[in-house]
């Protein structure tokens, strides 16, 4: 292995950073003389499991349905508006109607970006990252969930369906000539530690099953996923590795059994608290939950 890839996996592990955190906890007891002290570890996602804002640690090995995620993402805008929700359903279909049969550039249908489209799956994944991302970081403050459906709904009567979707746009990315497709695919989104781990070690097999969302069905395969990965890292991926080295089946008896002094912290509005512990688990094992926030 090359040795700038040999280093880019030795710090994208999952065990690196945890052993980097135990190395500089010892260090800050050892300087501050407080050897016997306890430690609070406070972090979120990816950062730490002690304290964890909607960390999904239960979205791996089937332990939560695959379609968890982007049921709530749909349960966020259907409470927003009904309408709004509607509207995002009937899209992606005529999304594919309007590009049937010809070549047309962003900018002729939605004014996203004046290039052509390789194909019309790169404006659907835009869309749905813009949808996922406006529910995954739903800050009261700004409620972009809402915002979104504001636009999306704000169009005159007889406003056509991607007319709407426009609006929709507009409303979370600002009133622009052309909008940047490609701002959530950059290459160094692609070449990330993250996306490596979740090729490697944190295989979530997320996916959209013919259910009630406002998306089109994707379901998870993990065989394309294994060739999607090989051929973006060169790994295969690991689906039972996170479940065999750190646990997540019975998660309630393990931890009632082992663990102590945990607090998990979820938004019943985060897609991600779809994967969280939601429930105490015993007196000094707790969940705390918040309705309206991330």
């Amino acid at each position: 292995m090359p040795y700038r890839m040999q280093l880019f996996v030795d710090i994208s592990t999952l065990l690196k950073p945890l052993a980097d955190y135990a190395e500089i906890l010892l260090h800050i007891k050892k300087t501050l003389s407080a050897e016997m002290s306890p430690i609070i570890v406070v972090g979120a996602s990816y950062g730490g499991r002690e304290v964890a804002s909607s960390a999904p640690i239960l979205y791996f090995d089937n332990i939560t349905p695959s379609n968890a995620y982007y049921d709530l993402v749909s349960k966020d805008f259907r409470e927003a508006s009904e309408s709004c929700y509607k509207t995002i359903k009937q899209s992606w279909a005529e999304i594919d109607k309007a590009a049937a049969g010809k070549k047309w550039t962003y900018c002729s249908l939605l004014k996203v970006q004046n290039l052509p489209l390789k194909d019309v799956s790169e404006l659907k994944d835009y869309l749905e990252f813009m949808y996922t991302g406006a529910a995954q970081y739903d800050d009261p403050q700004e409620y972009p969930v809402n915002k979104a459906c504001e636009g999306i709904d704000g169009d005159s009567e007889g406003t056509y369906t991607l007319g709407r979707i426009f609006s929709g746009i507009v409303a979370l990315r600002g009133e622009n000539s052309c909008h940047d497709v490609d701002e959530f695919f950059s290459d160094e989104t692609l070449d990330s530690s993250w996306g490596w781990q979740t090729c490697s070690e944190m295989v979530s097999p997320i996916g959209i099953g013919k259910n009630e969302t406002m998306f089109q069905a994707d379901p998870f395969y993990l065989t394309e996923y294994r060739d999607s990965c090989n051929k973006s890292f060169g790994v295969v991926p690991r689906p039972h590795w996170i479940t065999t080295y750190y646990g997540g089946h019975d998660i309630r008896v393990v931890l009632k059994r082992f663990g102590s002094n945990i607090i998990f912290s979820n938004g019943h509005r985060d897609p991600c608290s779809s994967a969280g512990v939601l429930e105490n688990i015993s007196d000094n094992i707790i969940a705390v939950t918040t309705k309206n926030s991330m």
